[in-house]
């Protein structure tokens, strides 16, 4: 098989690493790819969102299987146009991914399908929104309504924070189009997890759950980022809770898609928050999670081209899925700054080979003259396998201590609170 893999994360890093191991793979292609993916696959110069770009590269080499990595190009509609042209796409078509593009849409498929989550109101008009925000007080959380690679929810602690928030996104309009609309939500307390699942329009199979860490310092202080770490499994969490969630969330929103006659194949990632009175969702999205993908995919013991096509062929309930026992930990080396303003160029130094038990899954890199250098805000994915989440945290942090490169950021407690 000839495979295309879209975008330039840490995310697409590790869906070229895993499909690089299955024996039906003879080529993979990336479009743009980074300076880790390149080690491993023929990268390409088309952005993820050019979709005319991506669709007559994939007809014009014969593309046997493209899996799309990050939001922007589903809801730019990638995989419609590639099922048009007759060609193998896994990921949601574009009515489908407005549960991510959308957060009113989710909230309000959620509230029309009794399926868990925050109290919510929607608003368009700053005045309204900050209005809503003094008569309900806070904690509070804003979120821009479309897509913001992840920043574009603030918790706020104070309500002067929270219509600072709603300034940010409607009046000052950071997010661009994205704050045109904001959700107002209830602030839910407990602790999260990712719970991701691959959704064939009738069959869900879940995979095993990760833990993101979205803000930028130890003990979850500062703003939220793209996620600063992730482990697997989350043994704090009972399972009882997991197939709680599983029936409570997962399967009712494949089957409030079938209700409204949305065909959803691809990821379905729930973010969850698991309250004292039960798992209530956070977000959905649309694709796999980044980085969570990084210590979700290591546990898969199945061959990924299998799942994918199972889910493209509607035979997902066929299809075994087997788990590793074992627990892996990423922590997310990043340039200082980040989430906010940052510098690239720096070279890299101290990267180790990958083995069978440690991986480096480059995010923000490229590679110039033979070297590696800094490229984004998360550079780095430093991931380790272990018999458990104390071994592979301890292997995990050992690598990063290998790694060097200038303003070097990175959190210190990534799976603490597997250990507490």
């Amino acid at each position: 098989m000839r495979v295309l893999v879209v975008g330039n994360g840490g995310r697409e890093h590790t869906l070229v690493w895993k499909l690089k191991q299955s024996k039906k793979v003879q080529e993979i292609y990336c479009a743009p790819g980074n300076g880790g993916i390149e080690e491993l696959a023929r990268c390409v110069p088309i952005q993820p969102t050019d979709v005319e770009g991506i669709v007559q590269f994939a007809k014009n080499e014969k593309i046997d299987l493209t899996v799309i990595g990050p939001e922007a190009p589903l809801l730019a509609g990638l995989a419609d146009r590639l099922a048009d042209e007759g060609l193998k796409v896994f990921g949601p078509k574009k009515q489908a991914a407005q549960i991510e593009g959308s957060k009113r849409f989710a909230k309000e498929l959620m509230k029309k399908y009794n399926i868990p989550t925050a109290a919510f109101r929607a608003f368009t008009e700053p005045a309204e929104a900050k209005a809503y925000v003094r008569e309900q007080g806070a904690p509070i959380v804003v979120k821009a309504d479309g897509l913001a690679a992840g920043k574009g929810v603030v918790v706020a602690r104070t309500v002067a924070e929270a219509e600072a928030a709603i300034t940010e996104a409607m009046e000052n309009r950071i997010f661009g189009d994205a704050g045109n609309q904001v959700v107002i939500e209830e602030c839910l307390t407990g602790q999260e997890i990712s719970l991701m699942a691959f959704v064939d329009g009738n069959t869900m199979k879940p995979m095993v759950i990760s833990q993101d860490h979205k803000p930028v310092f130890d003990g979850d202080q500062g703003p939220n980022t793209g996620g600063m770490g992730a482990y697997s499994p989350v043994p704090q969490i009972p399972q009882t809770v997991v197939d709680e969630a599983i029936h409570s969330i997962l399967i009712p929103m494949v089957e409030a898609f079938k209700q409204e006659n949305i065909e959803y194949k691809g990821v379905l990632y729930a973010g969850l928050m698991i309250t004292s009175t039960g798992p209530k969702v956070i977000e959905f999205n649309a694709r796999f999670g980044d980085p969570e993908t990084q210590v979700v995919l290591p546990r898969l013991k199945t061959d990924l081209v299998d799942v994918l096509m199972a889910v493209i062929e509607g035979k997902l309930a066929e299809q075994e899925i087997e788990w590793d026992e074992q627990s892996a930990v990423c922590v997310v080396m990043a340039s200082g700054g980040y989430p906010g303003s940052y510098k690239t160029g720096h070279v890299i130094t101290g990267l180790p080979k990958d083995t069978e038990s440690q991986m480096i899954f480059h995010a923000g890199t490229k590679k110039t003259d033979g070297q590696v250098i800094t490229a984004g805000g998360r550079v780095l994915g430093v991931t380790a396998l272990g018999k458990d989440i104390h071994t592979a945290r301890e292997a995990a942090y050992q690598l990063v201590e290998q790694i060097s490169f200038s303003d070097v950021h990175f959190r210190k407690d990534i799976a603490k609170k597997a250990l507490l």
